[in-house]
């Protein structure tokens, strides 16, 4: 098969657009939760604020394996490697 050809395949097209579109969704995440721990670090929320802060991005993590769950994709699948800048997401 010729390598520069389109895969067309219905199937692959929809798995790859979910692998970005959770690759997304999971760079947001991590942002979120490390401005979050810098906040918490700095002292700039109420405990109040910490708990709800903590129990929402425990949702998302939890969100986040159902929906890899469900498209069969292991989170490590969502890592980009971007060559010599490394990987678009930490390694766990």
């Amino acid at each position: 098969m010729d390598e520069n050809r389109l895969n067309a395949d219905p199937e692959t097209a929809e798995r790859s657009l979910v692998s970005l579109v959770l690759t997304v969704v999971e760079l947001l995440r991590e942002l979120m939760e490390r401005q979050a721990l810098r906040r918490v670090d700095r002292g700039d929320l109420g405990q109040d604020k910490v708990e709800q802060i903590g129990l929402t991005l425990m949702r998302l993590d939890e969100r986040m394996e159902e929906l890899c769950a469900h498209f069969d994709l292991e989170r490590r699948e969502l890592n980009l490697d971007l060559g010599p800048l490394g990987s678009l997401l930490p390694e766990e």
